[in-house]
């Protein structure tokens, strides 16, 4: 009998631990290769971590509530020797009385092993080890697996369903074509100085009518989180002010008919994000990230929208390609993540991938804020309440005093890497698409 290890995989950029929730099995389940074994919560999403085998679950190295860092082992299953000698390498096989076919059809193999190169940090889709390691020997790259349509739960493909796929590329093995070796994927945002850690802490004192409240699990993440950011960004921020008038008046005039259309709440969020995804496109220096001393410069705008959970904690889920998405698809992309963050069932691909992230402080009456920065991205930024106030109109009579929708947009952004005059032409850009808004625009 052999043993094997299963450990806590990579879940994606700029996460380096878990936390556990629950043990799906107990010491002495028999365990199916790609079942899940135990769930996992980071300060992103909570999901569940498959076995790579078949076996026996022998030893469990962490309870519920213990925080595993990115490589450790979790737990022991203990597998059969056939099944022990399948998941490790086989030695290579004497090929002495293999046809000579056989033996061109193992050097495709290999070459296509060897030019495929699977960086999976680059992938937005949480993948299995065991789906890892058959990508790896059948020479699959990253963007291939990408492509493959999962079965398993939240669509997580599965060993079936990489099998499956495997055996559907036909016999006659692809010539493979050499790939462009991808980017190295942004490191964990730079760790706290070393300093901060031996600033004195103050003491509180606490009396007996006092209340001692444990911070929950995601509450403490997010503090690490937030004091890392402010740590390891230079924070400036940037305000405007925007007659949002056009917009109120049209969304008054359309969102009755948008609504029994399409089945969906017409809110102001899908228009701001248009906006912001315009502005990210003019202004491409806004839509990066940095990896220590170089700059990653992000083909993809995938906007982060800000979203709150039931317990009063936030969660970022992303709109993928947001430029792409007409104001129908923004809209509905935009109500299905914020009702799936609500009931706690995003998925991991939700939330990972974001170039830039938006907040929307005016759903609780702030005019104005100084959000923090979504590490590794370089900005975000902040939606005021929209206030009908009175203003000064110009019009080529003459200026007058009108009442008029206003609101201020709010940008935080990185002056390590982010210049004053960028961060705020980029917000401008975003105000002047606000107010040149087509009061007859169609929907």
């Amino acid at each position: 009998m052999a043993k094997f290890e299963l450990k806590l995989p990579q879940m994606g950029e700029s996460v380096a631990e878990a936390t556990i929730i629950s043990w799906l099995k107990e010491v002495g389940d028999t365990i199916e290769a790609d079942e899940a074994v135990l769930e996992i919560a980071t300060d992103k999403v909570d999901s569940e971590l498959p076995s790579e085998v078949d076996g026996v679950l022998v030893e469990i190295l962490f309870n519920v509530d213990d925080v595993v860092k990115v490589g450790q082992t979790v737990a022991i299953i203990e597998v059969e020797g056939e099944g022990s000698e399948e998941a490790t390498p086989a030695p290579a096989a004497k090929v002495e009385e293999a046809p000579a076919a056989v033996a061109a059809v193992a050097d495709t193999v290999t070459a296509a092993k060897e030019t495929v190169t699977n960086d999976f940090s680059t992938s937005e889709k949480f993948y299995s080890p065991l789906v890892k390691n058959i990508a790896k020997e059948e020479g699959i790259s990253v963007a291939e697996l990408d492509g493959i349509a999962g079965t398993g739960k939240d669509g997580r493909v599965t060993k079936n369903d990489i099998l499956t796929y495997v055996k559907n590329r036909g016999t006659a093995p692809a010539q493979p074509q050499k790939t462009e070796a991808p980017k190295a994927a942004v490191k964990e945002a730079a760790k706290p100085v070393a300093a901060a850690k031996s600033t004195p802490v103050t003491p509180v004192s606490v009396n007996g009518s006092d209340e001692i409240i444990e911070m929950t699990r995601m509450g403490k993440l997010i503090a690490h989180h937030m004091v890392a950011s402010v740590q390891t960004s230079a924070h400036v921020q940037s305000f405007v002010e925007v007659d949002v008038t056009k917009i109120w008046n049209w969304r008054k005039k359309v969102k009755s008919a948008f609504e029994k259309r399409e089945g969906e709440k017409l809110t102001f969020t899908p228009i701001f994000m248009e906006a912001v995804a315009k502005a990210l496109k003019d202004f491409p220096m806004m839509n990066i990230a940095v990896d220590g001393d170089n700059i990653i410069k992000k083909k993809n705008i995938n906007l982060g929208m800000a979203a709150a959970l039931p317990d009063g904690n936030l969660i970022v889920p992303v709109i993928k390609n947001a430029d792409q998405l007409n104001l129908v698809g923004m809209a509905k992309s935009v109500n299905d993540l914020a009702s799936r963050a609500r009931a706690n069932k995003l998925k991991p691909d939700d939330i990972q991938g974001g170039t830039y992230t938006v907040t929307n402080v005016g759903t609780f009456g702030s005019i104005m804020g100084t959000p923090i920065i979504n590490q590794p991205q370089v900005g975000i930024l902040a939606l005021g309440a929209i206030r009908k106030v009175p203003a000064v109109i110009e019009t080529p009579e003459g200026d007058f005093i009108g009442i008029r929708y206003k609101m201020f947009l709010s940008h935080s952004y990185d002056h390590r890497v982010v210049n004053g005059a960028l961060g705020g032409q980029f917000v401008k850009q975003v105000a002047d698409y606000l107010e040149a808004w087509d009061s007859d625009r169609d929907i």
